[in-house]
């Protein structure tokens, strides 16, 4: 599981058939600081977020382990939205103080 941040949507109107009605968007891994630092990937949504929320996305066939994804053709997928996350008991991120 990788930890990133969903920065924007895309729309692809023609596409093959396994990916429709999937939510696709596009999300950049982060560091402890919530620093921007992984490259740009599209993934499909399995759980509902949306643009600035901290989410833990899978990469390969992981991708495809979702009741959503499963046998399709995809390569990430979003599975949680983080409420919050603490290292050495120091709170890091916490989503209802969010900016």
């Amino acid at each position: 599981m990788i930890l990133g941040r969903v920065v924007g949507t895309l729309v692809a109107t023609k596409k093959d058939p396994e990916l429709e009605g999937l939510r696709l968007l596009l999300v950049r891994e982060v560091d402890q600081s919530l620093a921007l630092v992984g490259k740009l990937v599209v993934a499909a949504d399995a759980v509902g977020s949306g643009v600035g929320e901290v989410v833990l996305y899978a990469a390969g066939s992981s991708a495809r382990q979702t009741k959503v994804t499963q046998n399709r053709p995809v390569d990430h997928v979003i599975m949680a939205i983080v409420d919050q996350f603490e290292i050495g008991g120091e709170l890091l991120y916490d989503k209802g103080r969010d900016p």
